[in-house]
């Protein structure tokens, strides 16, 4: 039988300023532990801490730009395009242009505080 998510549960977000959350699916919202889909609005200027999280995590971008930084380059992900964080590997997000960015991300398994290993 299908689940019916009425809507998204709002989630504090790491970085400054502040980016807003919607989680669809995934552990708060649904109880989902095998998938996470959110819906990400970032402001002109946000960034978040580097993370070298433990699951995959796929991007989609609606709107604006997202930056996004590894270990050894930075890719500048537009609206129209996506990108795959592989886990394991060292990943920072960022917003830099005007007009901030909105994307959805989707993270298998489903993102967690636990695993997503954020720098301080």
């Amino acid at each position: 039988m299908p689940t019916f998510i009425p809507g998204p549960t709002q989630i504090e977000a790491a970085g400054s300023p502040p980016k807003r959350i919607e989680e669809y699916i995934g552990r708060i919202n649904s109880g989902s532990e095998g998938v996470s889909v959110a819906r990400m609005q970032s402001p002109e200027g946000w960034s978040e801490p580097g993370q070298k999280p433990e699951f995959d995590e796929y991007t989609i971008v609606l709107k604006g730009l997202l930056r996004v930084e590894t270990d050894s380059e930075t890719i500048d992900v537009p609206a129209g395009s996506a990108i795959i964080a592989h886990g394991g590997e060292w990943v920072r997000y960022s917003s830099p242009k005007p007009g901030g960015a909105e994307y959805i991300a989707v993270c298998l398994p489903a993102f967690s505080l636990e695993t997503v290993h954020r720098e301080e």
